[in-house]
């Protein structure tokens, strides 16, 4: 939709999305959002190719089972859902945050599941991160709507 209305759409996946970047028309990165560099360098090497961001859309999520009780998924499982589900949108805001507060507008989108609102049953770790997504969304909305910055989850 944004393409078709003549948006520059850049797109990321850990491994370059060439296929899905060329069936839509959109320009493809690579970008581990786990990481802090990866997504700052996404952000600034998208902005140096195709001008300011207007939207970013934080899109990616990953979730495991539980185990054999509520916490009995590994702390590598744990951790990898904090980190790409709730810092990867942290790192986003930070490298944004300071040119949108500056331009007076920006939207970000938090892709936050139902699970962001209900619990995913056997993953506590994937809904635990996605309520905090959820979280993060109203934090950006209360701290900065008043400068023109809109934050949708």
């Amino acid at each position: 939709m944004f393409i078709a209305e003549g948006a520059t759409v850049a797109i990321s996946d850990l491994h370059k999305p060439d296929a899905t970047a060329s069936e839509i028309g959109a320009a493809p990165y690579v970008c581990d959002v786990s990481d802090e560099a990866s997504v700052k360098a996404f952000i600034t090497d998208a902005e140096a190719k195709h001008g300011p961001i207007d939207i970013y859309i934080s899109n990616a999520g990953v979730g495991s089972g539980n185990g054999k009780y509520v916490a009995g998924a590994s702390n590598e499982s744990w951790e990898q859902a904090w980190q790409v589900n709730v810092m990867g949108s942290v790192y986003a805001a930070r490298a944004l945050m300071p040119a949108w507060t500056e331009r007076g507008s920006g939207r970000f989108v938090i892709t936050a599941s139902a699970a962001g609102l209900l619990n995913q049953i056997g993953s506590a770790s994937y809904s635990c991160t996605k309520h905090a997504a959820v979280s993060f969304a109203e934090s950006i909305a209360i701290e900065h709507g008043d400068q023109g910055i809109k934050s949708h989850c």
